[in-house]
């Protein structure tokens, strides 16, 4: 096509900065040097932040960045920049700071002015057009006539940026211990929403890191009612809209309290760590629900978001020609057509009627009943409906494959690509299948070969055979968590020596020692935005409790009592805010649930090491880790364990083992 203009944004591999790359706005891509040029310059810098499965980035951008007067304005007063916030993390979290600190709300789009040398005064997220010519006029008049005001402002709130940013003091607090621990959860329960699952209020998001940690604090501590809540919330997320009912794969979020209208961008990093949070449901409860719910999202990972090397993309869009979900939503008539004489099942399974029904006469498929259940209700046969099942789904999904699609981030990103290694490691163990184990090590192996240098070095994002930026702390901490999870699965030693040159790497060039944290970002005697210490958990878990997890496995493994001296360091900096927030550390939560209740290694060696550990998977077991081996092995967990002609199993705590048995029964008395 010929465009009328074209900027700086060409030449990016962001598919989030191409889609700006026509813009009438002089976009340039985010560049440490850009800061350090621009330094003595008089023109201040708007900063714009985003991703491309952003709805609200989509709108603002029609609304305003494609329009050429307000181009205009954003030109002739500033270096207009735009950043992916998923390629830099680190400057999203700086500017989001800056926004929180202004006593703002955060979100995306995020828009901030800042000073030449990158130093925010001002910043927002969505502004309608009018809205925002006006602000950014006025801030760019205000600029001019009030120099040293502004600097000043910038350099206070540089100061607030660098406080927030550094890690609290430890404290001693309150020792760790099952009470401490109890009356956090206690508290947390009345945020429980026990009558649609997830968290009261809306919108709902699933945040498994608080669903995995609830699981395992109610199966070790016996809590009937965390584990009701858990399978509520599991069951509820897998009937409403939020589940692609066809496709398989979750949304983001649901906008409304009962999981039905989905925010419609499908995100890799949900997706994957869903596969643990069901393929552990299954373990704890049994459900085939949530078997199915594993197995039709991992192949929508597969067929959706696979590359043929092994990488993983990172995102399906919202919006498909223009519209928020219509890619997905249907129409009673077309669906009708498609089913013919199943009419009135299929309208009673998917809901489309009234509950089913969203806006301009769209229906969102959802469900009320389990399989099993809603065959009771309907005088059919189990197999029978899961024949009908199959059949409507490939019949709706090669329809839908004739739609418009919606965009695809196509860059890959080692941090959610690990994510999604580890959902597949969990799915193997619950469920015995080499499709998934399989599938995890060709992504491990794309990432061992295209972004991991042979010092240990890990970049950030792959795409189309570049690698560009360098890892943050979260990739490699991910990544190690996978590649441990890879060693427990296979009993390939060469993952857990991967494992250990990241851990090594990234003690050379993340560790704290003052504080025994790690940087988010690599030590830099330069740094164009301040560093900063990730310990809040969110959506994701953050990178210094997923760290502290890894340490605490590394010690088991190796038996190297530093590791576990620094993971317990680590923690202390959240343990005074966790039964504040117990939802916002709910990672650390499962490092105290190892260091406080019983934890067990489990070392199996011997030709039938992989049968006898694939059989101690049938229950839900988050306080063992595992370690296997077919023939001697120099892991010290494993070490002169072997006897040849036997398949032994060691029941192991803090590297004190019982008497070997052959037996896998015998083994699950010992951990009783």
């Amino acid at each position: 096509m010929d465009y009328k203009y074209t900027n700086a944004l060409i030449h990016s591999a962001s598919p989030y900065l191409l889609q700006h790359a026509h813009n009438p706005v002089n976009w340039q891509p985010w560049d440490d040097k850009l800061l350090t040029e621009n330094d003595e310059s008089d023109k201040l810098l708007l900063i714009s932040i985003g991703y491309a499965a952003c709805h609200w980035c989509h709108v603002m951008e029609h609304e305003s960045f494609e329009d050429e007067e307000v181009a205009k304005v954003m030109n002739d007063s500033f270096v207009c920049i735009k950043v992916d916030r998923e390629e830099r993390p680190d400057v999203d979290q700086y500017y989001m700071t800056a926004v929180h600190l202004m006593g703002l709300q955060g979100g995306w789009p995020l828009n901030v002015i800042a000073l030449p040398d990158g130093r925010p005064v001002w910043g927002g997220t969505y502004f309608p057009k009018k809205t925002w010519v006006n602000n950014i006029t006025a801030v760019a008049r205000f600029g001019k006539e009030n120099k040293e005001t502004m600097l000043e402002y910038a350099q206070n709130l540089q100061s607030g940026i660098e406080q927030t940013m550094l890690p609290v003091a430890t404290m001693d607090g309150p020792p760790v211990n099952r009470q401490y621990i109890d009356r956090s959860v206690l508290d947390w329960k009345k945020r429980f929403d026990f009558e649609n699952g997830g968290r009261v209020g809306y919108p709902k998001f699933p945040m498994p890191v608080n669903l995995d940690f609830l699981l395992y604090y109610g199966a070790v501590r016996n809590d009937s009612q965390v584990l009701d809540f858990v399978k509520l919330s599991l069951q509820k997320m897998a009937l409403g809209g939020i589940y692609d009912q066809i496709g398989g794969g979750f949304a983001r979020y649901s906008t409304d309290e009962h999981w039905k209208v989905p925010h419609f961008e499908k995100m890799l990093y949900d997706n994957g760590q869903l596969l643990s949070s069901y393929s552990k449901g299954y373990q704890q409860y049994k459900e085939n629900e949530f078997r199915k719910i594993v197995y039709e999202t991992t192949r929508f990972i597969e067929r959706e978001l696979m590359s043929d090397e092994g990488a993983f993309y990172s995102s399906l869009d919202a919006d498909s020609e223009g519209e928020e979900g219509k890619y997905y939503v249907w129409k009673a008539d077309e669906l009708k057509t498609a089913v013919k004489e199943d009419w009135e099942l299929f309208s009673r399974y998917f809901n489309v009627n009234q509950k089913g029904l969203w806006e301009h006469g769209n229906y969102i498929l959802l469900r009320e009943l389990p399989d099993e259940e809603f065959a009771a209700n309907n005088n059919l046969t189990p197999g029978l409906l899961t024949d009908k099942i199959i059949n409507w789904k490939s019949l709706l999904l090669k329809i839908r494959n004739k739609r418009i699609r919606p965009t695809l981030d196509d860059k890959t990103l080692a941090s959610w690509n690990a994510l999604v290694i580890q959902g597949l490691t969990d799915a193997f163990k619950a469920f015995g299948d080499e499709y998934f184990k399989n599938l995890a090590l060709k992504n491990a192996n794309f990432i061992k070969k295209n972004m991991i240098t042979s010092t240990g070095k890990l970049f950030h994002v792959w795409k189309m055979g570049n690698n560009s930026v360098n890892g943050f702390l979260d990739d490699y901490a991910l990544l190690i968590q996978a590649y441990i999870s890879l060693f427990e699965i296979t009993g390939e030693e060469l993952w857990l020596q991967s494992a250990r040159q990241l851990l090594e790497y990234a003690f050379d060039h993340f560790y704290d020692e003052t504080s025994g944290l790690f940087f988010y970002s690599a030590k830099d005697p330069t740094p164009s935005v301040s560093n900063h210490f990730q310990n809040e958990d969110n959506v994701i878990p953050s990178a210094n409790s997923v760290m502290a997890n890894n340490l605490h496995k590394m010690h088991l493994l190796y038996g190297n009592p530093g590791y576990l001296e620094k993971s317990k360091e680590m923690l202390h900096h959240v343990m005074a805010h966790f039964p504040k927030y117990p939802y916002a550390f709910a990672n650390w939560g499962n490092l105290m649930m190892k260091i406080t209740e019983r934890y067990f290694e489990v070392a199996i060696t011997g030709q039938r090491a992989e049968q006898m550990f694939l059989e101690m998977q049938s229950d839900f077991m988050p306080n063992v880790l595992w370690a296997t081996a077919k023939s001697e092995s120099s892991v010290p967990l494993l070490k002169g364990r072997y006897v040849q002609g036997e398949t032994l199993i060691y029941v192991c705590r803090n590297n004190s083992c019982r008497m070997p048995v052959k037996d896998t029964h015998e083994a699950l008395k010992q951990m009783v």
